[in-house]
């Protein structure tokens, strides 16, 4: 049961690094797209976790970006 939950969970928030990677921005402006989608998903209802934001909502906010 642990494994399955913990596959389910890899790939389900994007981190720092990712965003930087996926984007070429630098790393304080990966920080700063993070606060920002996770201030609007917050303003939403949602809980959110500082330094990652979720995938599937990445994908939303940015056109073009289906291989993550």
């Amino acid at each position: 049961m642990e494994q399955v939950m913990a596959e389910n969970r890899q790939g389900m928030f994007l981190f720092v690094k990712d965003v930087q990677e996926i984007l070429g921005v630098s790393r304080n402006y990966a920080y700063v797209i993070i606060r920002e989608l996770n201030e609007e998903l917050a303003k939403k209802g949602y809980r959110v976790v500082a330094g990652r934001v979720p995938t599937k909502f990445f994908k939303e906010k940015f056109y073009g970006i289906d291989g993550v």
